[in-house]
């Protein structure tokens, strides 16, 4: 699996929070099941394009 997310941006939007190692990880697993949702939705709707309403 390939990392979706960007870890200094995801450090930047938390602030001042301190960031567990882990915590990118379960991270990319929700993003990646994000996506697969959305495609899956297009996909359903005979479209090759994923737009926002598939989130």
């Amino acid at each position: 699996m390939a990392d979706l997310i960007v870890k200094a941006a995801v450090k930047e939007a938390l602030n001042d929070m301190n960031v567990a190692s882990d915590f990118y990880d379960s991270l990319d697993e929700e993003v990646e099941e994000l996506l697969q949702d959305a495609a899956r939705r297009a996909d359903s709707n005979d479209r090759k394009t994923v737009q926002p309403r598939d989130l």
